[in-house]
């Protein structure tokens, strides 16, 4: 316990730290996107480490090269963020639902980053903001996104949300599907302690959609969520639906 309050003290200084100087770089330097991505990515880094977390990757051949593609990966911890920042060796930008645009300076940073604001209560904007990114993905910005919507609490993969994969219909452009293991007992949902601890993620095969449309994104939804779920599976069959959890 004393260990996980000395961890939120530092975390959390060093993340005001980080947003700040994300918001003043931005002002600073050019390409601010990708600067702002790169101290981000410092960020994550230090935070794993002093959280003694260790990431095995698998499959980084499969992030593309020179052009835009949307990442989409499951949800379970807080550190999911930090651990697809440190290792999805690529710039990349977040979909993320605008309540979190509101934080302050954090919000800022966000923005800064060039990160795309998905209003969820409102389906007429959030529709509007769904035809902005899939511009600015068809332009050349790759992006990460959680489409189970939330973390998970139970060690199982979620159903996909839609909005995410008409996104990617809109633009485009392939689907990576990430798989990430372990990082529920790394930072569990509504809980502040952090335990060190190992993690899997694993980068699938590109997924070209434009084989795809509207009719047929219930058939891509699945297809995603079969990739993951497999992975996911895979290394933790202790988890698998019908299951009960090891004691």
């Amino acid at each position: 316990m004393f260990r996980s309050a000395i961890l939120v003290i530092l975390g959390t200084s060093i993340t005001a730290f980080i947003s700040f100087f994300v918001v003043v770089s931005y002002r600073l330097f050019p390409r601010g996107e990708y600067t702002t991505h790169r101290v981000s990515v410092l960020w994550a880094q230090i935070m794993l480490r002093l959280s003694s977390v260790k990431v095995t990757v698998e499959g980084r051949e499969n992030i593309l090269k020179g052009r835009p593609q949307v990442f989409m990966a499951n949800h379970q911890s807080g550190f999911d963020i930090l651990i697809v920042l440190a290792n999805i060796e690529t710039y990349f930008a977040w979909i993320a639902k605008k309540e979190l645009f509101a934080i302050p300076v954090f919000g800022r940073a966000l923005a800064r980053t060039g990160s795309i604001p998905i209003d969820r209560k409102n389906f007429i904007r959030a529709m509007r903001s769904i035809d902005d990114a899939a511009r600015r993905i068809r332009e050349g910005k790759s992006v990460m996104t959680f489409p189970e919507g939330t973390r998970s609490m139970d060690d199982q993969v979620h159903p996909f949300k839609k909005g995410v994969f008409h996104l990617a219909l809109k633009a485009g452009v392939p689907i990576v599907p990430v798989t990430i293991v372990g990082s529920g007992e790394i930072m569990p949902k509504k809980s502040l302690r952090v335990h060190p601890g190992h993690v899997t993620l694993v980068i699938d095969r590109p997924i070209d959609v434009t084989a795809y449309t509207e009719e047929t994104l219930d058939d891509l939804l699945n297809r995603v969520h079969d990739v993951i779920a497999s992975h996911y599976y895979l290394r933790r069959p202790e988890s698998t639906p019908g299951k009960e959890k090891a004691a």
